[in-house]
Order: structure tokens, then sequence, then C-alpha cells
């Protein structure tokens, strides 16, 4: 395979759109001196989802929110406001639109990263490499070199990575894992589905915009392949533009694929294969598929893959969601709760269970999905119990690269319109060359693609 590399230059490593989230920073390794239970945190990322992370995380834990970065200054003027007025100290976050300069500062414990999904790779291993341990939102990559490269980091430092497939710590998720899958309710297993019909690809005409004052566009773009500012893709539209992220596959499919290999101790798939495209709505400017089927086909049994963004879902009760098919039963789950449909006996139903009550601030928030911030404190204790005792969290990197690695291969099959055989121990597509060329996609000039070895 054709390791290429490009060049970095100093201009385009300045920042990356923090437009998707928060990076936060605990306590730094580095700086032993300090006060041992209050954790120094950063956040690279500081839009919708990076708030939601860090927010969750003072919720359960002493935390001195320290360093936020972000190119877009207006945002992180705003989370940098936010923050002040939640922590405990009332005191305001430095801000940066670098994240080096962050890092250069070597004084934090933790960084969270939410960025758009084409700027996790190089921050998240900065960030090791600086001694701090990580929480990096899915996908973790929009390459499968990227993730072999994080996961190598990771190793390589001997920090903590969690990645925000949350679903892992959804508390009734957790339940039906182990009072149905693994009680053996369902029986032999012998098929499962995961799918998301939301209307969520963004419907948009061609339009000429100047790019706000505030944002630097060159730094947001990054290693991308550069496209022109469009309102429609910053801040929160640009998973619906291949250029920055997996489409509505990895971005949905990547949780409900998790969540169905978390529930039954799967590894990779053997094979991949998906087909679709965009066959509806085909006048917006948005290019990833409006429908898609996948086929991850493991050696215990089959997980198929269906997104619409148009039309009804199949059950009005779970648009997004997994149902698992045994000889015994049938487990419907989603981020609102689960249905167990024994073939014999009484049917189970759980609701989420939302805690309002114990975290009253969940009320107001501006954008939280109040449904699944429970999860998300339940991930960030996860994160920070194993960060106490140097061990891998539930959602550790490998399990996120294993995730979200599938998903890539499922749309690199759907461009090439054939099935792919994956090799895990030689991490390549077996006899495919030109499949394996794209395992690394080329980044801009004046960035440098991670290598994996």
């Amino acid at each position: 395979m054709n390791r290429r590399k490009h060049r970095i230059d100093r201009r385009s490593w300045l920042g990356i759109s923090l437009a998707s989230g928060l990076t936060w920073s605990a306590r730094a390794v580095h700086s032993g001196a300090r006060d041992q239970e209050t954790l120094r945190v950063a956040l690279i990322g500081s839009g919708w989802y990076g708030k939601v992370d860090l927010l969750r995380l003072i919720q359960v834990a002493p935390v001195e929110v320290v360093s936020l970065c972000d190119v877009d200054r207006k945002m992180l003027a705003e989370a940098a406001d936010i923050v002040a007025s939640r922590q405990a100290s009332k005191k305001k976050p430095r801000t940066y639109t670098d994240y080096r300069k962050l890092l250069a500062e070597k004084d934090v414990d933790v960084v969270l990263i939410a960025t758009p999904d084409h700027w996790h790779a190089l921050p998240m291993i900065a960030a090791v490499e600086a001694g701090a341990d990580v929480y990096v939102q899915k996908p973790i990559s929009v390459d499968v070199w990227e993730g072999q490269a994080m996961v190598a980091a990771a190793r390589r430092t001997g920090r903590v990575v969690q990645v925000g497939t949350q679903r892992r710590s959804t508390h009734h998720l957790m339940e039906a894992r182990r009072d149905i899958v693994q009680a053996g309710k369902l029986g032999t297993v012998g098929h499962a589905e995961v799918y998301c019909y939301y209307h969520m690809r963004r419907k948009v005409k061609p339009m000429r915009v100047p790019v706000p004052d505030y944002l630097d566009w060159d730094a947001w773009i990054g290693p991308a392949p550069f496209r022109p500012y469009h309102p429609a893709i910053h801040p929160r539209g640009w998973r619906s533009f291949r250029e920055f992220g997996n489409g509505i596959l990895g971005d949905m499919c990547i949780h409900m694929l998790d969540l169905v290999r978390w529930c039954f101790d799967l590894e990779w798939p053997q094979t991949i294969y998906s087909e679709g495209g965009i066959l509806v709505e085909k006048t917006s400017l948005a290019n990833v598929p409006d429908t898609q089927t996948a086929v991850f086909r493991f050696e215990e049994f089959p997980v198929v893959w269906q997104h619409r963004t148009w039309g009804a879902p199949v059950d009005p009760k779970y648009p997004w969601g997994a149902t698992i098919y045994g000889d015994k039963g049938t487990l419907k789950m989603s981020v609102h709760g689960y249905d167990f449909i024994p073939r014999r006996g009484k049917p189970i139903h759980r609701d989420v269970r939302m805690e309002l009550d114990q975290y009253p601030e969940d009320r107001t928030e501006k954008d939280l999905e109040r449904h699944v911030a429970p999860a998300v404190r339940e991930h960030m204790r996860d994160f920070l119990k194993a960060r106490e005792h140097r061990s891998r969290p539930v959602a550790d990197i490998e399990q996120g690269h294993i995730s979200t690695a599938s998903c890539i291969l499922a749309n690199l099959s759907l461009e090439l319109r054939r099935a792919l055989r994956w090799d895990p121990k030689r991490h390549e597509v077996v006899g495919d060359e030109e499949a394996n060329r794209r395992l690394a996609r080329p980044y801009r000039k004046g960035y440098d693609h991670p290598s994996p070895a």
C-alpha cells in the first residue's frame, strides 16, 4: 500500500473547527504537585456535542476546565462563558484557536475532542503524546489508517482513550445486554438489523456566502479536501458532506453496530458489502447517500444496516435502533428504551431513565438531548475509573476503531460496488489492491497523514 505523506505548514495546523464539540483537559500527568482530586481538563471543539460532553463531565467529577480550543472564535467565546457559569471555580477557561498551543502548555490531564470527524485523528494523537488521557467522539476517523494510527498512539503512550459510543453506558441497554442477551433469553441468534430513518441529510442549494470574520475556514477544513464555505456545512451540517465525515452510516450506524458488537462480543466482520446512493433527494448540495444498505457478515451472524433520509420508518417507535432476532425471542433497542418480545411468555419493556431530578440543569440546557445525558455521564464515569486504574474503558479506542473502520469499509464497498473481505491481522482487504490504496485518504497539502506503523 502507498504510505504517501504530505508536509504540514504552520497556518494549516492552526486550528480545528471545534464546531462540533469541546475538548477538555484533566489534571496533567506532568504536574504531580497539583491537587490530586481535581482534574485539569481541556476541550478541542467547542460546538454542540463538545459542550454536551464537557458539561456532563463537570456534573460527575471535580474538574477544572482550564482550556478550550476552536477555530470559530464566536463559538469559542460562547463556550467559555457557559463553562465559567457551570464549573465550581467560576473561572473562564483560556481560549485557543490552535490545539498545538493548548497542548504545549502541558498542564491538562484530560482532553475532550469533539471536532468534526476529519479533525479527530491529529489532535487525539497529539494529546496522548502530550501525556493526556482522551475522550474522543465517534466515528474516530475518516479513513482506516487514521484509526489504526490512533490505536497505535494510545498503546505506545499508555494513555487511556474512551470513544463516545455511549450506548455501552446507557442504563437500559446495559440491562438488556445483561438480562436478555447474556441471560440467553434470545436463544440462538441468527440475524440483527440496525437502522436509521431520520430525515437528517441537509437539503440545501448552492450559494455564494462570505466566510464569517470570526471563522478561520482554511483551518476548519484542515487536512480534508477543500470546499468553499457554506452555512449548511458549519455549524453542525458538515455530516452531510463526504469531505468532512462518513455520512449517515458513519454517524448513526456506528452507534448501533457498536451496540450489537458489544452485546455479543463480536470482533471484526469477515466481509462487508453496501449499496445505495442519492436516489431520492437529488437536488441538494449534500453529497452523502440518502439511501444505503450495508451487510456486515460476522462469524456469528450477519448484521444488516439500512438508512433512508426520506419516507417513514419501518416501526414508528424505533426510527433509530437495533433489532436482534433469536429463535426464542426478538429484542428491539434504542436510545429511548427496549422491548423484548419472547415467543412464549410476557414481553418486557423499559424506558430510558432521564435523571432530571438529580441533575436539574439538564432541564434548561440549550440543545441537550435529555434522554442521552445519563448515558454520557455514565460513559464519563467509566472513563474516569479507567484513568484511575490505568485500564481499558468500556469503549476503548480499539473497539471504537473496529466499529468506525467497519462503517468506512461499508462506504468504500458502496464506492467500489463490490464486497470487501477484511483481514484483521494484516489490516487490509484481501486480494483488492484498489481498496487497500483507499484505506488512507490523501491529506490536503500542508498536512501529514499519521502512519499506522
